[in-house]
């Protein structure tokens, strides 16, 4: 396993304006933090991040690795609002230079499953995580956007 490609430039402290959108409303607007930290060898990158939602902390993290003979790629995600008490695994290939996506999805019952998205997008001044929701129909709406630039301290 290694570092999925493109991530280990994130390894540092970041700090910007995280967006929710749940359906039909206006996004809701939070502060957020995030620590990149490259473990085990460097070959897995851990994401720490911190936001809110309507003033209550919220945090959550994801851990990604990579296999670099076939490029897949894979993480575990959680997150104190999205996930309660489970986790996602989610998937995909490393095939774009510019950025990072990955696919999961979650039980809503009595429905069939939703997906789910995260995009990690590199940017020369920083870079930008995106996840959306994807409808049983195959409808992708955005669900959250968080701006990152690096941290001072």
């Amino acid at each position: 396993m290694s570092i999925p490609p493109g991530l280990e430039r994130l390894a540092g402290r970041w700090r910007g304006t995280n967006q929710l959108w749940l359906h039909g409303q206006d996004a809701r607007v939070s502060e957020t933090t995030m620590d990149v930290t490259l473990v085990a060898g460097d070959r897995f990158a851990l994401l720490r991040y911190t936001w809110a939602d309507e003033g209550e902390p919220q945090d959550g993290l994801l851990l990604a690795g990579a296999n670099p003979e076939t490029g897949a790629v894979w993480a575990a995600w959680v997150d104190s609002w999205h996930m309660g008490h489970s986790r996602m695994e989610l998937g995909g290939v490393a095939d774009d230079p510019d950025k990072l996506s990955l696919r999961g999805a979650y039980a809503a019952p009595p429905g069939p499953d939703w997906g789910w998205r995260i995009d990690l997008i590199p940017r020369d001044d920083g870079w930008r995580l995106v996840m959306y929701n994807i409808t049983p129909d195959g409808v992708v709406e955005p669900a959250v956007e968080a701006d990152y630039e690096r941290r001072d301290d």
